[in-house]
């Protein structure tokens, strides 16, 4: 079974948490969130956005960016960073050999630290779009990455025919 971690670094926007917190309990992500963050991980928002999934999920929370690149090196561990500067698309990596994955974004209002960028830019990925438009909504960038990383898998251990037809 392969591992995807959904890394959100700095997030400011308790809704697009608790949206990204669905989709890791839908796929069976774990979930890194790097404070600080924008709200309290137990308002309302958070929750509601994520509705009944947060007993399925596997989260796990660190106090800075240091703190999570210390436990999980770059340099030791599949890692992409996902930016508007990135100069491959996500679409362009191959994933199907990776065990373990994890997803970098930073937070809605200026993305990933400049220096981790330029530090780590050829694992830094995009997601093409129309010049002048600033970036798409994280959690709508999130399910956009991590489902090719699952559609590249052959969306291993996922439920490919809903119950509901199976009436």
């Amino acid at each position: 079974m392969s591992k995807i971690n959904v890394v959100l670094v700095e997030p400011e926007i308790p809704q697009n948490t608790g949206n990204i917190a669905r989709t890791c309990a839908a796929i069976g992500a774990k979930l890194h969130l790097v404070k600080p963050l924008g709200f309290d991980i137990s308002e309302k928002a958070v929750k509601r956005a994520g509705l009944d999934y947060w007993d399925k999920l596997e989260i796990e929370e660190y106090e800075n960016f240091k703190e999570f690149l210390e436990k999980y090196p770059p340099e030791k561990n599949n890692m992409f960073f996902v930016t508007t500067k990135g100069k491959q698309t996500y679409a362009q990596m191959d994933y199907t050999k990776l065990e373990e994955v994890f997803v970098l974004f930073g937070k809605e209002t200026k993305g990933l630290p400049e220096d981790i960028l330029q530090k780590y830019i050829e694992k830094a990925i995009r997601i093409p779009m129309k010049e002048n438009i600033r970036s798409l909504n994280l959690s709508n960038s999130v399910a956009i990455v991590v489902y090719e990383i699952l559609r590249q898998k052959s969306f291993n251990d996922l439920e490919e025919i809903s119950s509901y037809f199976n009436m």
